[in-house]
């Protein structure tokens, strides 16, 4: 009763005085475009299943690339062309992958090629949990959302027959093999391969799925793409390299196959499909279908999904600013927390990591989508903040995954590794999460994980492969002219740092200074003559020719993955005063990096230098630079338009980024609980914090202003005392209470 009187105050609390709740502020539209890889497709918090709208392939019409599979999202705002509804998908993401189990209602003749059965679509509509579009080709009406591991669609169709296709042969990326079977009049089960994340062999998974009509079809059939000029018995119908094949009872296996149900409907007459999935098998699909969605009700499943979004959203509650900020700030907290997902099937079975084994949780979540290089920066701070509780299962899964594999994750995807990106990034996430105070986990075995990867000699390592000469030397040499060998060493130094920080939380005293020194010798790459970090060869020498500006707008650079030597110099978090001394003083220190921004040689779509604008905050009467950039980059880069990401969220790192700096307080280094300050966009925010884990119930911060152009911070007061310092720790915030900020 208690719950229940919570969840209902936390709602009404949540309804501003214009009757407004946070879910009415999201815009899933809201990085669609210009690559932030986003897509609207019905979701419920970290769901293993999205029902995607997919418009990336099939027909000349699209407009955001003819080589639209190449690109990594389901759906691009700018294209027209609707080829169905994907059940498994990723949301801002730099790779394709999954877009699969592709649904898809038609009228008229089957036809199974995609290019000619899509539509182009109209009145497209989309809130957390719901999707909605109007077939033109078809004058289908669409709707979907999602429970957390089934998808429910319905289609209002016109008189006549109609058909739904459920299409194994498209997706994302290079996924081959899938087999189907139509159970009976009202169901069918299969499976497809989900390919592999980036191309990189090895990342693929089995993807299992049941689906469920909500009345029995007139007729039914499966299709397979054969090869030209072949000829196969039995097959009643060929239109092209399609074979069509009416009632067919057995099981259909190949690299392109799908079924087809055919229904005799009235004009608007309604038909529903519910599909679940599991990683484990058809019998767990079965059961997540039938557990989670055990009837055809749309509007309760619809209104459970936006249940459970009110409640996640809720945890922040804001006050003031415009619509506009509003909007921003709740579709970037709905973009974080869409990933990681969850892994495991209602009866807690999930694939082990790396092995055809499986595994069981009880009583809490196997988690996936483990895009680390990018999230550990910020969105597990975060996490740790405001979700702790999923933040520790996703520890706990980590944890997992090196008991499974012999080896903690990089970039994960589905238990499988998929070795995209630079360094060692579980090391920032555990320990972060362990000195915020969250450490409920067996860190004896996280421990041993985390040391493995730092110490272990050889190609064999597959964190970091080019360990060796980082050991001896202090440093990853330039081999190769395009190797990203300074960003695997500078990720490394982080990781070394916070192993450091952990080691000396745990006793280990040696353990802390040899990994302390590794984290220092970053200088090895420091160079006078430019007075920045520089590619290094093995010989010792800095590399020649070199321009500090090359690897704009994603070029190859020498030494740098994604970026220039401009926007991976000031990237040691972990000793921005030693790099300070370094450069030659606070005043080269701040020059120099402002440099960065009044010179255009800032990214704001890219991970390294993400921290930079709070930088300024190390150097005392420097701190309202760090105001003006981070006020400045919010106005300038978040947009309420489809193109309202700067670049590639990367699992809500970029929406991170915007909801810490819109709230005052940003996580500079993972693993120092520091939070940077800066000046709040809002009058008033409220963090209901975890009482299971923070005794402090809500964090209130105020902003008093004179008027809506005031951004610089006069002065600061902690719960009516004066606050001085322009930094204020985690175990500060968790206690609850309120921080003012007095606007000049």
């Amino acid at each position: 009763m208690n719950r229940l009187f919570n969840l209902v105050f936390l709602f009404l609390f949540s309804l501003n005085l214009t009757g407004q709740s946070p879910l009415d502020y999201v815009d899933p539209f809201i990085g669609t475009s210009n690559f932030g890889a986003t897509n609207p497709g019905a979701i419920v918090p970290q769901g293993m299943v999205s029902v995607t709208p997919f418009n990336v392939t099939g027909s000349e019409s699209n407009t955001f690339d003819k080589d639209a599979r190449w690109w990594s999202m389901p759906f691009a705002f700018e294209n027209k062309w609707f080829s169905g509804f994907t059940h498994a998908n990723l949301s801002g993401v730099g790779c394709p992958d999954l877009g699969v189990i592709l649904l898809m209602p038609t009228t008229g003749t089957v036809e199974a090629d995609v290019a000619k059965y899509g539509s182009t679509y109209s009145q497209q509509k989309a809130s957390p949990g719901y999707y909605s579009n109007q077939l033109d080709k078809y004058g289908i009406k669409t709707e979907v959302t999602a429970s957390q591991r089934a998808g429910l669609s319905r289609f209002v169709f016109p008189k006549g027959q109609s058909n739904i296709l459920l299409n194994l042969g498209v997706g994302l990326t290079n996924e081959t093999g899938a087999s189907i079977r139509i159970v009976n009049p009202q169901e069918m089960e299969g499976s497809r391969m989900t390919g592999s994340f980036c191309y990189n062999d090895g990342s693929e998974r089995p993807i299992y799925f049941v689906a469920r009509f909500s009345r029995p079809a007139t007729k039914s059939g499966v299709w397979k793409k054969m090869p030209e000029m072949q000829a196969e018995a039995n097959w009643s119908a060929t239109n092209g390299t399609y074979k069509y094949y009416q009632n067919y009872q057995y099981t259909l296996s190949g690299d392109d196959v799908g079924a087809w149900f055919s229904f005799d409907t009235q004009a608007d007459e309604t038909i529903l499909v519910k599909v679940g999935i599991s990683y484990v098998s058809i019998q767990n699909a079965r059961e997540n279908l039938e557990t989670e969605m055990p009837d055809f009700d749309f509007e309760k499943t619809h209104q459970r999904a936006r249940e459970k979004w009110q409640q996640t959203l809720s945890k922040i509650e804001v006050e003031g600013g415009t619509d506009t900020q509003k909007t921003i700030f709740y579709t970037s907290l709905y973009h974080i927390n869409i990933h990681p997902n969850v892994l495991n099937d209602v009866n807690g079975q999930y694939p082990e990591m790396e092995g055809f084994g499986i595994g069981q949780v009880k009583d809490r979540n196997r988690y996936t989508v483990f895009s680390l290089w990018d999230t550990y920066r910020n969105v597990h701070p975060f996490l740790s903040l405001v979700y702790p509780g999923q933040q520790l299962d996703m520890v706990r899964s980590m944890i997992d995954m090196y008991r499974e594999s012999g080896w903690l994750p990089k970039w994960e995807l589905n238990s499988r590794e998929t070795h995209v990106m630079e360094g060692d990034p579980s090391i920032p996430v555990i320990v972060d999460t362990y000195l915020r105070g969250l450490q409920d986990f067996d860190m004896e075995t996280a421990y041993k994980g985390m040391v493995h990867s730092a110490t272990t000699e050889g190609k064999s390592n597959k964190l970091r492969p080019d360990i060796d000469h980082y050991l001896a030397e202090g440093y990853v040499p330039l081999e190769e002219e395009f190797d990203n060998s300074v960003s695997h060493a500078l990720e490394y130094y982080i990781a070394d740092w916070n192993l450091a920080q952990i080691a000396k939380k745990l006793g280990k005293e040696a353990d802390y200074q040899r990994f302390l020194s590794q984290s220092l010798r970053y200088r090895e790459y420091f160079d006078k003559e430019f007075n920045m970090i520089r590619p290094k060869l093995a010989d010792g020498k800095f590399l020649r020719p070199f321009d500090p500006k090359q690897g704009e707008n994603f070029e190859p650079s020498p030494g740098f993955h994604e970026g220039t030597a401009w926007q991976y110099t000031f990237y040691v978090p972990h000793d921005i005063n030693g790099l300070m001394q370094l450069m030659g003083g606070e005043k080269v220190f701040v020059s120099t990096l402002q440099k960065v921004f009044d010179e255009n040689l800032f990214d704001m779509a890219n991970e390294p230098d993400i921290n930079y604008p709070y930088l300024f905050n190390y150097v005392k009467g420097e701190e309202w630079r760090t105001q003006k950039e981070v006020n400045r980059l919010v106005n300038t880069y978040f947009k309420t338009t489809p193109g309202g990401i700067p670049g590639n969220d990367d699992c809500g790192t970029l929406s991170t980024w915007v909801v810490f700096s819109m709230m005052g307080f940003y996580p500079v280094c993972p693993g120092d609980m520091n939070f940077a300050l800066s000046s709040p966009i809002f009058d008033q925010i409220t963090i209901h914090l975890d009482e299971q884990y923070y005794p402090g119930k809500t964090l209130v911060i105020k902003t008093i202003r004179d008027n809506t152009q005031d951004q610089y911070i006069k002065k600061m007061k902690r719960n009516g005392k004066p606050w001085k310092d322009y930094f204020i720790s985690h175990q500060e915030l968790v206690k609850g209470g309120e921080l003012v900020f007095y606007l000049k």
